[in-house]
Parts: structure tokens; sequence; C-alpha cells
């Protein structure tokens, strides 16, 4: 139970893929005007994360190391991620073709997202994983519940993102900070906040 806790904390807040490692930062600027949408990519993204994470770790670990293949994982990760998303993609303009249209670029380019990209490696690196969740073994449950988890960090990022946005709007802000600079002040003090967890972690 408190490896599980611990990979909760991890995923979500300590190292939370946007507002920690800055990775994702594409769609965290370009879906969060609207709660609605950002909300739809957080879960599409947690999706793909989970999906990922379900299905590169046997892949690596059972085909591509007992073959010495290993050099070849960023390409077959990326090869899984794109028909993923593909599939996602699919499903969203056939049962809600206004979060389709809603996400724009930003839907099929979860494919070259470097967070899901990095939590498909991450999972991969046991010795960064396991010194990171204090847990003796990887094992599937453990990169599945990352990925899992490193969704909800995502959407959860992306979601506040848009709620800062909308409150700043009906704001009388000044000139020169309206639009994307002022988006970008939130942001810093959002990782500002998100980086005390990893302080915490490390003291």
């Amino acid at each position: 139970m408190g490896n599980f806790l611990m990979i909760i904390i991890m995923a979500v807040f300590v190292n939370n893929f946007i507002l920690v490692q800055f990775l994702g930062i594409c769609p965290f600027l370009g879906v969060s005007k609207q709660t609605g949408n950002a909300l739809g990519m957080g879960l599409a993204v947690t999706l793909v994360m989970t999906m990922t994470c379900l299905i590169t770790y046997p892949i690596y670990q059972f085909i591509l190391v007992p073959l010495g293949l290993q050099y070849l994982e960023i390409i077959v990760f990326i090869f899984v991620i794109a028909s993923l998303v593909q599939m996602i993609e699919k499903f969203i303009k056939k049962f809600s073709p206004s979060l389709y249209n809603a996400m724009g670029v930003y839907l099929p380019l979860i494919t070259t997202n470097c967070a899901v990209l990095g939590v498909a490696e991450l999972v991969i690196d046991k010795a960064q994983m396991l010194s990171l969740l204090g847990i003796e073994s990887m094992n599937i449950g453990v990169a599945v519940g990352y990925g899992f988890f490193a969704g909800v960090g995502f959407t959860l990022a992306i979601v506040l993102m848009s709620g800062l946005r909308q409150k700043i709007d009906k704001l009388d802000v000044a000139p020169a900070l309206k639009g994307f600079p002022i988006t970008m002040i939130a942001a810093s003090f959002m990782a500002m906040a998100f980086y005390i967890f990893n302080m915490i972690s490390i003291g």
C-alpha cells in the first residue's frame, strides 16, 4: 500500500511531467483555454500513457532485450504511441465531434508529445524509477500504474491551467501582459508551487 501511494505522489505531484519535468508544454498551453477541452485532452493523454506503458514495457523486456535490439526502443515506442493515438482520434471524432474540433491539431500531436514518450522511457529506466519510488523490483503493474498516474498529473496540470486562464480573462490585465505573457506568468507560478513537492521529496 505504501508503494502504491508513493507511485501516486511521485507521478502526480513530485515529478509532474508538465510542471516539474516541463514535458508536453504544447498541449498545456494550446488546449487550456477551456476547461472542457483541457479535461478531454488530459483524459486522452492519460489513456495513451497508460496503454503505452502496458504495451511498451513487455515489448522491451520480452522482445527487444532478448534479441539485443534495445537500440530500437524509441522507434518502437513511437510506433506504438502513434497507433494508439490514431485509434483514440477516430473514437473521439465519432462520439464527440465538438471535442475533436476543439482539440484540432493538438490531438494528433499526442503522437509526438514528449511526455508520453518520456513516461515510456522512464519505466524502462529501472534504476531511476526504483530510486524514485523506493520499490525493490520493477514489474508491469508498477509500469502501468506509473503511466496512469502520470496521466492524472498531466490532466490535473492542464485543468488547473484552464481554470486560471478563465479567471485571468475576466481580470483587468495590463495590455502588455494580455494573452500569452500573462499565461506564461501563471504557468511559472504553478511550476514553482509543484516544485515544492520535489524539494520536500529530496529533503
